[in-house]
């Protein structure tokens, strides 16, 4: 009996904090910033499309899912054409990239970084080191630290980003080094991975996207 008791007392407690964790993200919304989207937009509907758009509704999210959807997800609906092009460039870039999923997480962790997108963050650190990526690789890209003494993979990748978004132009050095690790197409792939995710980290940030509470991870934020 008092297993049952103590079962019942740490799930009450549980769906306890969980109620607290919403009720108080809702409470610090900008008035701008709906509940129920924690965006600027209403929420993406199947029966607000035209046919086009319901069936790319349908073999993206399929029929019968209403989410709830933030982020690329609640505003890609918004425009269907936009949302179908990206299934396809995101699918591929995200999982099947030539440089392979755990420099994905990390080139994607640093276009959070640099755009100082906390929404995208939150999905793609943990799941950069759910690849394997070494926690030293994403504390160096959350503080902007150095990248000597990691490897030269990820070395590559941060530096990447950081010259193109710092610098708006990367050396020949680096892409020499980018082409030498992982061929032309991988030197290219891994600008067009960090390009993806900046669309979505512009339009992320124009919709006032917050972050659902039970996504916990968090960049520092930096003078």
């Amino acid at each position: 009996m008092m297993g049952i008791k103590n079962t019942f007392t740490l799930t009450l407690s549980a769906l306890l904090l969980a109620v607290s964790m919403t009720m108080s993200a809702q409470e610090s919304l900008p008035p701008d910033v709906r509940a129920d989207t924690l965006s600027r937009l209403t929420p993406a509907k199947r029966d607000d499309l035209d046919d086009y758009g319901k069936a790319v509704w349908d073999r993206v999210l399929g029929r019968d899912n209403t989410g709830p959807f933030y982020g690329p997800t609640g505003f890609y609906f918004h425009m269907p054409r936009v949302a179908d092009g990206m299934d396809l460039i995101n699918n591929y870039l995200r999982y099947e990239s030539i440089i392979g999923r755990g420099l994905i997480e990390v080139a994607i962790c640093v276009l959070a970084r640099e755009f100082d997108s906390q929404y995208e963050w939150a999905s793609h650190a943990p799941t950069a080191l759910s690849e394997g990526v070494p926690q030293e690789v994403i504390d160096a890209i959350a503080w902007k630290r150095p990248v000597d003494g990691l490897s030269p993979e990820y070395s590559l990748v941060i530096r990447y980003g950081r010259e193109i978004f710092n610098d708006h132009k990367l050396s020949s050095e680096t892409w020499a080094e980018a082409v030498s690790l992982f061929g032309q197409q991988g030197a290219l792939e891994i600008g067009a991975i960090m390009a993806d995710y900046a669309m979505a980290a512009v339009i992320l940030h124009a919709v006032d996207q917050h972050i659902p509470p039970e996504r916990t991870a968090r960049m520092p934020v930096l003078e």
